[in-house]
C-alpha cells in the first residue's frame, strides 16, 4: 500500500480509540511483557497457525470454507525499499466486528472464543494463541501495523493503528484482494532495520517457527547465470512493451546485471541475473508428532542432524509420549562426542534440549530441565497443553517442569540401557564420566545409574565389566564386591593389597578413573552386596570359621614382639602394627581405617589445583594408618627374631638402631608400595644411603672427601681469565650498551 493510498483511506476509515484499559497498558504490554523484541515473529507466525487451524477444523465438516483457497500457507515477504514487512496467511480471517473487538481490548482472544465455541465439536487443545496479548509485540519493532484481513462471512477490510488509537475502512481495491486470510503489515521503526534482511528473517523463522504445521513461505532471491541472448530478447520484448503503454514500469521480479563483451573477440560473456521466488522455510516437519512406528532410522538421524547441525550420526535415541499430569512429545539422542569442555567447565553449559509449545519454539535455557550430568544429550520437548505466561518466555507452574525433568531423565537412563555392546563401549568412552557424576547428584535414580556403571577387572583385561556380571562370577560364600583405585591398570594389578585376593581367585574391580571412588562412596551396596576398598579394613578372607580364627589367634601371639615394637617405633607415624590376612608376596603395607582416605584418594586430593587443604580434608589425610606385616615374608620373621632380642634386653641396654632404621624403612617402603606420599623425602634418601652403606661395607660415618684447593698463582689466573671474558662480553653488546653506561 502506497503513502497516498494509506492517507485516502484514513479519511475514509471509522477511527476508534483504544479502550481505557488498552491505552494505559499498551506500553507496558509493548516494552515489558517480551525480553527479545525478535519474538515479535514468532507471536505473528503463531496467530497466523491459529487462524490456519481454525479454518481447516471447520472444513472438516463443512468442505466449502476453503472455497478456491484449498492452499493453508503463510507468506513472508520483506520489502526493503519500503521498509514494511509483511505476513500473510489463508486462514480464517476476521470481519470487521472481529478486527474491533479482537485488536481493539487486549486480552480478547479469538482463539479463547473459537475453543470455546467448538470444544465438544473436537480436539482443538493445539491452537497456539490463547491469551490475545502476543500481536502487540508487533510494535516493538514497528511505529505503524497495517491489517489487512478477509472473513468467509464479511467483505475485507483494513485495521490501522499506531499503538494510540487504531482505525477500520473496508477495502476498495480491487487488485489486493486475499479471498481469505489475512495480511499483516509492519511500517519498521528505524531501529528494527534489521529486520529488512532476509538472513535475519529466515533464521529467526527457523530458531521458532520451524516445526508450524503449516509451509512457511519467504519471498527470496538468488543469482542465476544467463544466455545473453535470451536477456537481450527480453531486454528487447520489455522495451517494446514500454513504448506500446507509454508509460514507465517497473520491474521487481527480475534485476539484471550484465557483464560486458568483448565485441572485438566476440567473445560471449555469462550473464547473470537475480530472480526473487518463494522459498519454503521450514521444510523439516516435527517428526516427534509421528508414530514412532511409522519413522525409518534414517529419518531420525536426518532429524537429529537438521536441528543439532551436528554432522554425525548420533549413537542412539528414543521418541515416547508421556501423559499424566502434564503430556508431552519427546525424542532424545546421543551425541557421537561430548560437546568441547563439557567436563572441562562442568555444569556451566547450557542444556540442549528445545522446549516447544504446540511446536512454537520457546527456549533452550531451562536450566531444570536436565541435570547437569546429562546436559549433553540433545532433544525436543513439545506439549501441547503446558500453562505458559502471556509472553510464552516463562511456565507459570515450575512444578510442571520437574514432572517433565524427572520422565526425560527416566526415558534417557532406559535409552542408554538399550543400547547395544558395541555401542555402549563408544558411549561409555565418551559419557561414562557423566554416570559416574550422577551417582553423586541424583539419589532418586542411583540404583537405575548403578546398572550402567563399567570398571576394568581383573577377569578380563581386554573388556569392562558390570557390576550385574560381576555378582554372577562371584565365589560361593563371598559376600562383598571387593575394588581397589588405583592411578593405572598396572598400579593396580601389582598393589600390595590384591596379591592374597587374585592368588584365592576373587575378582577385583580397578577403579583407574579419579572419580571412581568418589562416585562408589555414594553407592554402599549394589544387589545387597556391600563394597570392600581392599585398601582399607575390614577385609576378611579367610572367613569367621574356627580354624581360622585359632590360626589368626596363633599369628598374632606369635608376632606380638615385632607388632609391640613397631607400634612403638612408628608411633608418631601408625596408629598400630597387625599381622594381615590381605598379603601374600609384599612383606607389608599401609592400610587406611573404613573411613579414612585410601592412598589414592589422598593423592588425588593433595594434586588438587587452587586447593588450600580444608579442615576437614586435612583431617582425613592426617588420620594415622594402621600397618600390616605379612607373617610368611622373610624379612618380616627376620625381623621378628630382631624384635625378640631388642625385647629381652635388660634395661639401660642400647637400642639396635639398625633394627629403628630398617623399621622406619619398612614403614617408607609401605607407603610407596600402598599409594601414599612420603612426608619427608629426604629422610627417605638418607635411610636408603645409610642401608646401602651397610650391605656394601662402607663405613657409615665415613666422610665425603674434600675439594682439592687450586694453587694460589693458579687460582687467580683462573681470576684474571674470567675478568676478560667479562671485558669481551661488553664489547660484543656493542654501542647501545656503552651508551647507557654513559649515561649511568
Amino acid at each position: 500500500m502506497s503513502a497516498d493510498e494509506s492517507k485516502i483511506l484514513a479519511d475514509k476509515a471509522d477511527k476508534f480509540e483504544f479502550q481505557a484499559e488498552v491505552s494505559r497498558m499498551m506500553k507496558l504490554i509493548i516494552h515489558s511483557l517480551y525480553k527479545n523484541k525478535d519474538i515479535f515473529l514468532r507471536e505473528i507466525i503463531s496467530n497466523a497457525s491459529d487462524a490456519l487451524d481454525k479454518i481447516r477444523l471447520l472444513s472438516l465438516t463443512d468442505k466449502s470454507v476453503l472455497g478456491d483457497l484449498e492452499d493453508l500457507h503463510i507468506k513472508i515477504h520483506v520489502d526493503k525499499e519500503n521498509k514494511v514487512l509483511h505476513i500473510t496467511d489463508t486462514g480464517i480471517g476476521m470481519t470487521r466486528e472481529d478486527l474491533t473487538k479482537n485488536l481493539g481490548t487486549i486480552a480478547k482472544s479469538g482463539t479463547s472464543e473459537f475453543l470455546a465455541k467448538v470444544a465438544e465439536g473436537g480436539d482443538t487443545g493445539n491452537l497456539i494463541g490463547q491469551f490475545g496479548v502476543g500481536f502487540y509485540s508487533a510494535f516493538l519493532v514497528a511505529d505503524t501495523v497495517v491489517v489487512t484481513s478477509k472473513h468467509n462471512d464479511d467483505k475485507q477490510h483494513i485495521w490501522t493503528s499506531d499503538a494510540s488509537s487504531f482505525s477500520i475502512v473496508e477495502d476498495p481495491r480491487e487488485d489486493e484482494q486475499l479471498g481469505r486470510g489475512t495480511r499483516i503489515s509492519l511500517y519498521l521503526k528505524d531501529e528494527a532495520a534489521e529486520f529488512l534482511e532476509e538472513n535475519t528473517v529466515r533464521d529467526l523463522i527457523k530458531k521458532y517457527s520451524e516445526f508450524i504445521n503449516f509451509d512457511i513461505y519467504l519471498y527470496t532471491s538468488k543469482t542465476v547465470e544467463v544466455d545473453p541472448a535470451e536477456l537481450e530478447a527480453e531486454a528487447e520484448e520489455a522495451e517494446a512493451e514500454l513504448e506500446d503503454d507509454e508509460a514507465d514500469s517497473e520491474d521487481d521480479i527480475v534485476e539484471e546485471e550484465d557483464e560486458e563483451v568483448d565485441d572485438e573477440e566476440n567473445v560471449a560473456v555469462e550473464t547473470t541475473k537475480t530472480v526473487w521466488d518463494w522459498e519454503i522455510i521450514n521444510a523439516n516437519k516435527p517428526i516427534w508428532t509421528r508414530n514412532s512406528k511409522d519413522i525409518e532410522e534414517e529419518e531420525y538421524n536426518n532429524f537429529y542432524k537438521a536441528f543439532s547441525k551436528d554432522g554425525k550420526d548420533p549413537l542412539g535415541h528414543i521418541h515416547f509420549t508421556a501423559e499424566g499430569e502434564v503430556t508431552f512429545r519427546s525424542i532424545l539422542y546421543i551425541p557421537s562426542a561430548a560437546p568441547p569442555g563439557f567436563y572441562q567447565d562442568y555444569g556451566k553449559g547450557k542444556g540442549s534440549i528445545k522446549m516447544y509449545v504446540r511446536r512454537v519454539f520457546i527456549t533452550d535455557e531451562f536450566e531444570d530441565m536436565m541435570p547437569k550430568y546429562l546436559n549433553f544429550l540433545r532433544g525436543v520437548v513439545d506439549s501441547d497443553d503446558l500453562p505458559l505466561n502471556v509472553s510464552r518466555e516463562t511456565l507459570q507452574q515450575h512444578k510442571l517442569l520437574k514432572v517433565i525433568r524427572k520422565k526425560l531423565v527416566r526415558k534417557a537412563l532406559e535409552m542408554f540401557k538399550k543400547l547395544d555392546d558395541e555401542t555402549y563401549a563408544k558411549f561409555w568412552a565418551e559419557f561414562g564420566t557423566s554416570i559416574k557424576l550422577g551417582l553423586i547428584e541424583d539419589y532418586a535414580n542411583r540404583t537405575r545409574l548403578a546398572k550402567l556403571l563399567r570398571f576394568e577387572s581383573s577377569h578380563d583385561a581386554e573388556k569392562q565389566t558390570s557390576l550385574e556380571d560381576y555378582i554372577e562370577r562371584m565365589k560361593k560364600g563371598q559376600d562383598k564386591i571387593f575394588f581397589i583405585a588405583a592411578g593405572s591398570r598396572q598400579e593396580a594389578e601389582t598393589s600390595p593389597f590384591v596379591e592374597r585376593l587374585l592368588k584365592r581367585g576373587y575378582e577385583v574391580l580397578y577403579f583407574t578413573q579419579p572419580i571412581d571412588e568418589y562416585a562408589i562412596q555414594n553407592l554402599p551396596d549394589f544387589e545387597e552386596k556391600k563394597f570392600q576398598n581392599v585398601a582399607k579394613e575390614g577385609l576378611e578372607l579367610d572367613g569367621d570359621s574356627e580354624t581360622a580364627k585359632a590360626r589368626k589367634e596363633e599369628l598374632d601371639e606369635q608376632f606380638a614382639p615385632l607388632t609391640k615394637f613397631l607400634g612403638e617405633a612408628l608411633k608418631e607415624d601408625i596408629e598400630k602394627a597387625v599381622v594381615s590376612d590381605r598379603l601374600s608376596e609384599s612383606p607389608c603395607a599401609l592400610v587406611a581405617s573404613q573411613f579414612g582416605m585410601s592412598g589414592n584418594m589422598e593423592r588425588i586430593m593433595r594434586a588438587q589445583a587452587y586447593s588450600k587443604g580444608d579442615e576437614a580434608s586435612n583431617f582425613y589425610m592426617s588420620q594415622k594408618k594402621t600397618l600390616e606385616i605379612n607373617p610368611r615374608h622373610p624379612l618380616i620373621k627376620n625381623l621378628l627374631e630382631r624384635a625378640a632380642l631388642e625385647e629381652n634386653k635388660e634395661e639401660g641396654e642400647t637400642v639396635d638402631s639398625t633394627l629403628m632404621n630398617t623399621a622406619q624403612v619398612l614403614l617408607d617402603t609401605a607407603r610407596l608400595r600402598s599409594g601414599y606420599m612420603l612426608p619427608d623425602s629426604v629422610a627417605f634418601a638418607e635411610r636408603i644411603e645409610r642401608m646401602l652403606r651397610a650391605n656394601t661395607g662402607v663405613d657409615l660415618d665415613a666422610k665425603v672427601e674434600e675439594e682439592p684447593e687450586l694453587p694460589v698463582e693458579e687460582a687467580e689466573s683462573d681470576e684474571a681469565e674470567v675478568e676478560e671474558d667479562d671485558e669481551e662480553e661488553v664489547d660484543i653488546e656493542g654501542d647501545v650498551e656503552g651508551e647507557t653506561h654513559d649515561e649511568l
